[in-house]
């Protein structure tokens, strides 16, 4: 399976929706996209995680990069839609600790407004 990453703007937030699988074969597609998601101005992310099927460390690495470049520049970073078994593996890792997480993309865009 492949994998795939779009980025819109919405009015509160840029959209960066996730499909299929990301790990260390796809970890470098999605760093070199995210490169340019701080050089416009923005204030909120939303990783709209609905159509990601399976995360590995690879791509743990690169949300959590994401999180740490957000917060550097007072940026509101906020996960959503995550499948279970996506979302265990947050879970496990501690991540959801640190990353604001929500069931839905409208409980996301609720939060950011």
């Amino acid at each position: 399976m492949s994998f795939e990453c779009t980025l819109n703007d919405l009015d509160q937030a840029r959209v960066v929706s996730l499909q299929g699988r990301l790990d260390s074969a796809t970890a470098g597609q999605l760093e070199k996209q995210l490169q340019s998601l701080f050089e416009a101005p923005v204030r909120h992310v939303l990783f709209d995680m609905s159509a990601l099927d399976y995360i590995s460390s690879a791509g743990l690495r690169i949300v959590l990069m994401t999180a740490k470049r957000a917060k550097q520049a007072q940026v509101r970073l906020v996960l959503c839609s995550m499948l279970p078994h996506v979302k265990e593996v947050f879970e496990i890792s501690g991540f959801l600790k640190i990353i604001e997480c929500t069931d839905t993309r409208e409980d996301a865009l609720t939060r950011l407004a």
